[in-house]
């Protein structure tokens, strides 16, 4: 997230400080709620609690709490938003919505705390430049711009402090707060989700790891000059401050007004990468924001910049996927059916009215795909229709069950990437793109 609004905001560091907020945020909600619970009453009309909690003032309260909090607690919130859309009230829906792009950097005072600690009292020697209002600012950390001594321009990920101490504490606690406020219905089991989302953040925590994987793409990418990764400095690099090559691009979402071969471009690339990573690396950046993402105009390169949230996926989940969209492309339903079951979907028993229905959702996603030409993703309400049919699944077919989690993060890319081809208008042949992992019949992926 870009900052243009010069505000701080300290990170609560203690798991009480962290908790008191979340509590005096559920106090504030109910007063809220009493609130308008009082002014319906007034005005002869009966309330119901649904209505007095999803109050416009009480989804600010609890949106701007949780960016406050930063870390696992904002996270979560993301993870709901992008991941349960389809079971969840769309006023919160809305507001968990906020939080992929709200904010605010820590003050510099702790800022330099975290500096100190991780590099050394006198850090400041060995810079001839340092940015401390940061480039960006997210759920994990913030980017700061530098220049070093010896020459280097530096793109610093700093992280919050207290964050990777935090993330189990507030994981449950915010997801304790949805359900206790109601705001998620009783007949949602996201245990397993939360579970995968505590285990998803303590790797984004890690910028060692997240280093190592930087590493790992440009060597799975090397024969590809479409793409451009930044370079790791280990001098400077700590489990707290991931130091990378300062790289140029664009953007994403300033592309809107680009020229329509432009937006193509970008959209072709990202649907080229997704289709990679998941059939040849079988390594996925799951994490779709748009702010992952640039692109530089006089290279025309994709610019991938985090890494955090990268998912390594097991041959059967590849091979699931791969027959799966065959099988779409196809029309070959039982194909299709055959690679959900391989993948985990049908775990549970169903029905099957309920089987054919998480079938059509599948064919309603695989659109692009089967489509002959450019798909237009500006003149489609493909989105409005997934999340119709994905309510309608949930709510008057009762699938309440939770796909598995290598699926729900797989989902989660793709269904950003939708939303991003969708936002630039771009006009595609995804199934030129796909044309490589065609298969006339099943047969194992080497």
């Amino acid at each position: 997230m870009k900052n243009t609004d010069k505000s701080y905001a300290k990170v609560p560091r203690s798991r009480l400080s962290r908790m008191s907020k979340l509590g005096s945020l559920a106090s504030r909600v109910a007063g809220g709620m009493v609130a308008e619970g009082v002014r319906q009453i007034a005005k002869g009309q009966k309330p119901k609690a649904s209505d007095l909690l999803l109050t416009p003032a009480n989804a600010k309260r609890v949106a701007d709490q949780l960016a406050q909090l930063r870390g696992a607690a904002m996270k979560v919130g993301q993870l709901l938003s992008m991941d349960a859309g389809d079971l969840l009230p769309p006023e919160l829906t809305d507001l968990l919505a906020r939080l992929r792009s709200d904010a605010k950097p820590m003050p510099i005072s702790q800022l330099n705390h975290v500096l100190e600690s991780e590099w050394q009292p006198e850090w400041q020697n060995a810079f001839e430049q340092f940015t401390f209002y940061p480039i960006a600012a997210a759920s994990i950390g913030q980017v700061h711009s530098a220049h070093t001594k010896d020459g280097r321009y530096l793109a610093l990920k700093i992280q919050y402090p207290g964050v990777r101490e935090s993330i189990e504490s507030d994981v449950d606690n915010v997801a304790t707060l949805l359900r206790v406020s109601g705001l998620i219905p009783k007949e949602v089991d996201y245990q397993g989700l939360l579970e995968e989302a505590k285990k998803q953040l303590h790797d984004e925590a890690d910028y060692l790891l997240e280093a190592k994987l930087l590493r790992q793409y440009a060597s799975l990418l090397a024969d590809d000059s479409n793409f451009l990764i930044p370079d790791v400095f280990d001098d400077l690099t700590t489990p707290n401050i991931l130091a990378m090559s300062f790289v140029e691009g664009e953007a994403i979402e300033n592309l809107v007004h680009a020229p329509q071969a432009v937006r193509d471009r970008v959209i072709e690339l990202a649907f080229t990468l997704l289709f990679r990573e998941i059939f040849e690396f079988r390594l996925v950046q799951t994490d779709p924001n748009f702010a992952n993402f640039q692109y530089n105009r006089d290279t025309k390169q994709l610019v991938l910049l985090d890494f955090g949230a990268t998912r390594t996926y097991p041959a059967y989940i590849s091979e699931g996927y791969l027959q799966l969209m065959n099988g779409a492309v196809e029309n070959d339903r039982q194909r299709m059916d055959a690679a959900l079951a391989s993948i985990g979907f049908f775990s549970q028993p169903i029905r099957d009215e309920q089987r054919q229905a998480v079938i059509n959702l599948c064919e309603q996603a695989c659109e692009p795909l089967m489509h002959q030409g450019c798909y237009d993703f500006g003149d489609t309400d493909l989105a409005k229709r997934i999340k119709e049919e994905g309510t309608s699944l949930s709510m008057d077919k009762g699938y309440w069950h939770t796909p598995p989690a290598d699926a729900i993060f797989f989902h989660r890319k793709l269904g950003g990437l939708y939303l991003l081809a969708a936002k630039l208008n771009a006009k595609v042949d995804v199934s030129v793109l796909f044309a490589p992992y065609r298969q006339a019949k099943k047969t194992k992926l080497s």
